[in-house]
């Protein structure tokens, strides 16, 4: 069993800055692919990127170059620092954490989910 909690989020201008954390629970949070997801209101919960336990990373390509996802597994922690944020960036972010998902940018794939932290970036 894994549980996740994120923070971080916030209220953030055009071209600013946000990191995001999210602590997880479990002594195997080493051996968990843990991903960051996001979801705009009226919109579905949409992948924004994720990284393996040996720190390899995939990220959509509306995040890629302004977004880094990093692990601390000493830490039991996973953070997401977003730069460059535009409004589209908008939404509530979620970490999921799974063994191994087949397919990293399908939300179905994680078993584990936290409560979700609310980024707003304003124009």
């Amino acid at each position: 069993q894994v549980q996740l909690v994120e923070s971080g989020g916030g209220l953030a201008q055009a071209g600013d800055s946000l990191r995001l954390s999210c602590a997880a629970s479990g002594r195997t949070f080493s051996s968990y692919v843990m991903g960051w997801f996001r979801q705009a209101p009226g919109k579905e919960r949409e992948f924004v990127g994720a990284i393996r336990w040996s720190s390899s990373t995939y990220y959509a390509d509306s995040v890629k170059g302004r977004f880094t996802i990093s692990r601390d597994n000493a830490k039991n922690t996973v953070y997401l620092q977003m730069n460059s944020l535009k409004p589209e960036d908008t939404g509530v972010y979620y970490c999921a954490a799974d063994r191994n998902p087949a397919d990293w940018e399908f939300r179905g794939e994680y078993d584990y989910w936290g409560q979700g932290t609310q980024v707003t970036v304003s124009s």
